[in-house]
């Protein structure tokens, strides 16, 4: 990796100026204090790790980085998911950093709820602000005094300066910009202060905030997956903010500081973040440490080709949550957005999670932006469902109580009626596998007739009597060998013709006797499912003849 870097002139700090610094009104807290005491000094001991390489230089070393300005969507599981794919397959170690340095946005409980989005889908951290770990603290709002060291060491070095411009003329400037259509950016204004100026300006309490100097040549770097990039950074930008004049540390400045003090190797991150990351390698160089490697996973779009958002509710995980997808289904789902597996990968009908860490290559993510397919997921939650059902005993007992507890929940009102053993709720289940997406399906209105027992009613469609001779035959094995679809079909039309029945009013009482609905599956399929015991004892209550 090459990163081309311009000249930079240091600027001594005049006499005076830590003190100013430590009593100026900006914030509730300085930047510059000549060492930290008390607690501030206990939070830089505990946090920051010493600057030797860790024992093995070798470890793998990923994280995924949320800011907690909302929900967790697919976007954002997929990058979670590749990063963790990554440190398995290489045997290191995936790390969960909250990076909640943007109050203005902060959401009250989105951190807690990224942290069990993850954990439900099993896409679980080594590290995080939970169990913690070597590095840490894992949310940067705890990591403050490790900030202000390193910032102090930019302007020391003169990498870094007080810039004083209010908001009205940054806005002015880019007026001004739009006007003469040019990329509107900052003019280095404050760049150019003398250290008489700068004094000058702190001892009167001005507001300030800290950019850091970019380099005017063009960078250079190694995308993992886009390949070599080049990129003028200075000609787009003005030299960025790296400390709010709140004194929050923005998020480029915290995010390589962080990288370096939890030894990040590798950085799997949204497209969207690969034009600044010239930006983050100049900060590397600038502190003297060496970048991670990155690899920018292209978008995932929606179906329409929109971007997906935070904010938007149908691709939050809670969604898929809430409607009855499984994890797994919504890992397996993401996969087909980008890429990053052989072909291996789709002769599995229902892919685990070692099997996508086996699978998963860089090499293989393909560089263009993609869109979800709704289809897809249907296929996958089908299969896991199937997966479960035929290769996991303890996860088969799980759903067999979920659907019960669902069907109870759903069916309330007919608690008396229900019918629950654990041998029908298999066989509905058996039944319904290619017929349903999620288990929702199973206590939607056309199917109640699954669980519950319907009410005799007063009007007779046909005659009772024939329904009772009905009944016999069907629990005939002679009469019906087999209780299939194909053979029902056969024999409900021969007992029409024999009975001199009209076939379409038959229907209509079967239909009424064993579902009490006017439509859903075919008469012989209710049939199938109901089994051989449970349609004779649904057609002689419909007669009047059940005990």
């Amino acid at each position: 990796m090459r990163v081309i870097s311009g000249q930079f002139g240091k600027t001594s700090l005049p006499v005076g100026l830590l003190t100013a610094l430590r009593t100026s009104s900006v914030g509730c807290w300085r930047f510059y204090c000549d060492k930290p005491s008390g607690k501030g000094a206990a939070a830089v001991a505990a946090a920051a790790p010493p600057h030797t390489a860790p024992s093995n230089e070798q470890e793998v070393r990923v994280r995924f980085a949320p800011s907690p300005t909302g929900y967790m969507h697919l976007g954002g599981l997929r990058t979670a998911l590749y990063n963790y794919l990554y440190a398995k397959a290489h045997d290191g170690k995936f790390v969960l950093r909250i990076e909640d340095t943007d109050r203005e946005r902060f959401v009250e409980g989105a951190a807690d709820k990224m942290y069990a989005d993850l954990k439900w889908a099993g896409v679980e951290p080594d590290e995080d602000p939970y169990k913690g770990g070597p590095y840490g603290p894992y949310t940067q709002s705890q990591r403050y005094e490790i900030y202000k060291q390193e910032v102090k060491k930019l302007m020391e070095d003169g990498r870094a300066y007080y810039c004083f411009c209010t908001e009205r003329r940054l806005e002015l400037l880019r007026k001004e910009a739009l006007r003469l259509r040019q990329v509107p950016k900052y003019d280095n204004k404050c760049r150019h202060l003398t250290p008489g100026q700068i004094a000058e300006r702190l001892a009167k309490n001005d507001k300030f905030c800290i950019r850091f100097k970019l380099a005017s040549k063009g960078d250079e770097f190694n995308d993992l997956i886009y390949g070599k990039i080049v990129y003028f950074i200075a000609q787009q930008e003005g030299d960025p903010v790296i400390i709010k004049s709140d004194g929050f540390p923005t998020y480029h400045f915290a995010n390589v500081v962080d990288d370096h003090y939890m030894r990040i190797t590798h950085v799997l991150r949204g497209v969207e973040w690969q034009i600044s990351t010239p930006k983050h390698i100049q900060l590397f160089h600038a502190f003297g440490w060496r970048p991670p490697q990155y690899a920018h996973l292209p978008l995932i779009m929606n179906p329409n080709g929109s971007k997906l958002s935070k904010r938007q509710g149908d691709v939050q995980l809670e969604h898929y949550r809430n409607n009855g997808v499984f994890p797994q289904a919504l890992l397996n789902y993401i996969t087909q957005s980008g890429g990053g597996f052989g072909r291996e990968l789709l002769d599995i009908d229902a892919p685990q999670l070692t099997d996508l860490i086996r699978q998963f290559d860089l090499k293989k993510i393909n560089a263009n932006s993609s869109r979800l397919n709704p289809e897809l997921l249907k296929h996958f939650n089908r299969a896991e469902i199937r997966y479960k059902l035929l290769h996991d005993s303890e996860a088969a007992e799980r759903i067999v109580r979920e659907v019960t507890e669902m069907v109870r929940k759903e069916f309330s009102k007919d608690v008396k009626n229900l019918q629950l053993n654990p041998e029908h709720v298999r066989d509905v289940l058996s039944w319904s596998l290619p017929r349903i997406d999620s288990l929702q399906d199973l206590v939607k209105s056309k199917l109640s007739f699954l669980w519950v027992l319907p009410k005799p009613t007063k009007q007779q469609i046909i005659d009772a009597d024939i329904l009772a001779v009905l009944a016999k035959n069907l629990a005939a094995e002679a009469e019906v060998p087999e209780f299939n679809k194909s053979e029902l079909s056969r024999f409900i039309k021969s007992f029409a013709e024999r009975n001199h029945l009209a076939f379409e009013k038959l229907m209509k009482a079967l239909r009424s006797g064993l579902s009490g609905l006017q439509e859903g599956p075919s008469v012989p399929e209710m049939m199938e499912i109901l089994g051989r015991e449970k349609t004779v004892e649904r057609i002689e209550l419909a007669a009047g003849r059940h005990k």
